[in-house]
């Protein structure tokens, strides 16, 4: 019965993931159309921050992602810890969480810069788009930052389900 719950739990969690990539090419086919205005409008320079404000955009918001969601582990495996945990093991996880907290704090630091960029590239936009295409861009941000949050928090809950529902089959004689 719990074998068949998480199948149905794995089944629900891969067509939502498939709605998402649904919504991800939309919001990519916008992107594109944007960007192709942009190179039309802007001048190179100003194109170019723009490129690397969009390019920059998905890296740091992944790589903020993959840090939280690798400190929530360790997190989660120090809160295990009890008097028959080695001191090796509850060492090597201090200093896990210590540089995964360091590293989670410079990613913070990109993303408060990289919404500065954001700024400028709104401001430069601004310059040759209408309200409207101005407006389209901005949800445009908005809308890639959630997909690649939706997106990757599926990824995790798809691979949890995935290693208990194999856990729970191997203990199975």
């Amino acid at each position: 019965e719990l074998i068949s719950c998480l199948q149905s739990k794995l089944q629900r969690l891969w067509e939502e993931r498939e709605l998402v990539l649904a919504d991800v090419r939309t919001c990519s086919k916008q992107g594109e159309e944007l960007e192709a205005l942009a190179k039309e409008l802007c001048k190179p320079n100003e194109f170019e921050r723009y490129m690397m404000f969009i390019g920059d955009l998905e890296k740091v918001v992944s790589l903020l992602l993959c840090l939280s969601t690798r400190l929530a582990r360790v997190q989660n495996a120090m809160r295990r810890i009890d008097g028959n945990t080695d001191a090796e093991e509850k060492q090597s996880l201090t200093e896990r969480h210590k540089l995964l907290s360091r590293q989670r704090e410079d990613a913070k630091d990109l993303k408060e810069n990289l919404d500065r960029r954001e700024k400028v590239v709104a401001g430069i936009l601004a310059k040759y788009l209408t309200d409207q295409q101005l407006q389209d861009y901005r949800c445009f941000v908005q809308v890639k930052t959630s997909l690649l949050i939706e997106q990757k928090d599926l990824e995790e809950q798809i691979k949890f389900f995935e290693e208990q529902l194999e856990h729970l089959e191997q203990s199975i004689p």
